[in-house]
Parts: structure tokens; C-alpha cells; sequence
């Protein structure tokens, strides 16, 4: 089966292709023999009930600086492509959400990948209180007097944006910390939205370990442990990633949330556990899948493609 592929992305030429999750997609796509488009969010159209993107093929190869070749811009149905990858990264804003909109009118012919309505009504921050038996002590508030009471009865907590991304905007506030008051005022006047509140989970220190699923089952997992004088795990700050085993507990949880994920139509997911605790589901543009294989993991964007493969098939 060849399939013509299109990637909704971010620049190509800023991959750092060594812990790229969407260049290693294109290059198992690719050597599958499938044809290789990408374009960016703002090149998308919508004129009627018909959606388009001005992309160009691409060809890419795993050598750092020299890792594509691109052709000629040219504009496209989407419902020219049998499957669209919807891979830029956060932030889940109103750009963001508007693509999911227009991503809708791609054809039912055409695969979306993940599911763009059900990408824009699972935010990860969101999606995830629909399992509180799986999660931390967790608040989403705007209100001052509320993450104090929070704080009160849990003493040592951690504040970031409902719709942050990669680190950026988490605090910690232990229990004497007397910045509380200022840091929602901050909060209050950079966002719009409420802003989440959750218990620290001590076990961080050992790392916050990434599992990755593909249409619900597991699939592989990276540690994430922070630099030592970071709260933060992420890899965008300084998060150090190591091999890792996926615990009995994991297990519970990924088999909790997958039929539900599956349902969705999130082909490729990627879930934050720290202890025994879920933290968040990711559904946007997760990552993770080059430091699995590294490891000596699965290799998970072949997984994705079968998966995508059969389902594209079944249209």
C-alpha cells in the first residue's frame, strides 16, 4: 500500500531530528514508500465545505543539518492525501483549535491523525480529570482563596498554565513559600483561562516517566528525571531521559484509560505518570518515540504505521 501523507508541522528546518517524534514518523513513512508532503498551520485553507494547505513533498534523511530536501509549493485538497498527521506543536490555542475545525472538512476518505474533534475536546490538562481515581489531588481555579485552601490541606503543591507545554510556567509552592499570592496574580493577568493546581508528588525527584500508546495499547516507555536543581523533568529544560520498565500500577492505569483513547481516535498518545499517579494525556504532538528505540525499545513509529495502514484500508 502507498499511501500519499501529509504532515501539518512546524518548521522542518528547526528539527532537532535526534528527539524528533514527527521526522522519525516521516522517515518509517517514507521508507514504507509512502509519498511525503508537510506543510504549516498558517497554510491552511477552507472555502466551503473543502479543506486545503499549500504543501510542498519533501524527502528526508537521518543526518543532522542535512536531514531534507523539499519541492515546490503547490495547493492541495486533503482530501487528495489518504492520511493527514496533525503533529505542530502546542500551544493549544485558539490557532490550534481553528485547525482541528478545518482539519474536519479533510474528507472521509482522508484519516486524521489524531482524531482533530476529539484532539480539540481532550485538552491534556482536561481529559485528564475524567479519571480522578488515577490522578494526584488536583484543583483548576482561578481563584486565589482556593489554591490557599488547596495548599492548606496538602502543604506542598505544584502551579502551571492549563494549556502550558514543555515545563514552561510550573511552580513549586511548599508550605511556608509566601509568593503564593503574587504568583496567581501573575497567573491572573498573563491567562485567560483557570489554571491548575495539583499535590507535589515527591517521587518526581526519581522522574516523570512518559508512556507512549498506540490506539491504546502500550507500546513504550522513557524516565524523565529533573536536573538537580529543577522541579521541572521536561527534556526542554534539562529533564535527563533513561531506559525504564513499565510497573504493575502503569499497567492499571494504561488499561484504564486506552478503550477510552482507542474510542477517540488517538492513534499515538503519551501519558505522564509520577509514583503511582497520572498526571496528564497527551494528545497533541506527543514525543518520545526516538528515545525509545534508542533505548532498545519497540519501534513505535513503525507500530503507528501499521495501525495507520489498517485503518486507512478500512475507509
Amino acid at each position: 500500500m502507498t499511501l500519499r501523507a501529509a504532515f501539518q508541522m512546524d518548521p522542518i528546518e528547526n528539527f532537532v531530528i535526534g528527539g524528533d517524534s514527527t521526522f522519525a514518523l516521516m522517515l518509517e513513512a517514507q521508507r514504507r514508500g509512502h509519498e511525503l508532503h508537510y506543510y504549516l498551520p498558517d497554510d491552511l485553507l477552507l472555502r466551503g465545505t473543502e479543506a486545503s494547505a499549500h504543501m510542498r513533498p519533501v524527502e528526508v534523511r537521518d543526518e543532522e543539518g542535512r536531514h531534507y530536501e523539499r519541492g515546490k509549493r503547490i495547493l492541495r485538497p486533503l482530501g487528495d492525501c489518504n492520511v493527514v498527521m496533525l503533529r505542530q506543536d502546542p500551544p493549544f490555542d485558539m490557532s490550534y483549535i481553528t485547525t482541528t475545525h478545518m482539519l474536519e472538512a479533510a474528507g472521509e476518505k482522508t484519516l486524521v491523525v489524531n482524531d482533530p474533534a476529539w484532539v480539540r475536546n481532550s485538552p491534556e490538562k482536561l481529559f485528564v480529570m475524567e479519571f480522578p481515581e488515577l490522578m494526584p489531588p488536583t484543583l483548576i481555579t482561578r481563584s486565589l482563596e482556593d489554591v490557599r485552601a488547596f495548599r492548606r490541606e496538602h502543604g506542598d503543591i505544584i502551579m502551571k498554565p492549563l494549556y502550558g507545554n514543555g515545563g514552561a510556567g510550573i511552580f513549586r509552592l511548599q508550605k511556608d513559600d509566601t509568593n503564593v499570592g503574587s504568583l496567581v496574580e501573575l497567573f491572573q493577568s498573563v491567562f485567560r483561562e483557570p489554571f491548575i493546581v495539583q499535590r507535589y508528588q515527591p517521587e518526581v525527584r526519581k522522574g516523570d516517566k512518559r508512556i507512549i500508546l498506540v490506539d491504546g495499547e502500550i507500546a513504550g516507555a522513557i524516565n524523565r528525571v529533573p536536573a538537580l536543581e529543577e522541579t521541572r523533568s521536561n527534556m526542554h529544560v534539562g529533564g535527563r531521559a533513561e531506559p525504564t520498565q513499565i510497573t504493575g500500577r502503569e499497567r492499571e492505569i494504561c488499561a484504564s484509560i486506552g478503550p477510552e483513547l482507542k474510542r477517540r481516535g488517538q492513534i499515538f498518545t503519551g501519558i505522564d505518570v509520577i509514583g503511582d499517579y497520572l498526571t496528564e494525556i497527551n494528545v497533541t504532538s506527543p514525543t518520545g518515540i526516538r528515545e525509545v528505540k534508542r533505548f532498545g525499545g519497540a519501534d513505535i513509529a513503525a507500530m503507528i504505521w501499521d495501525v495507520i495502514e489498517d485503518k486507512v484500508a478500512a475507509l
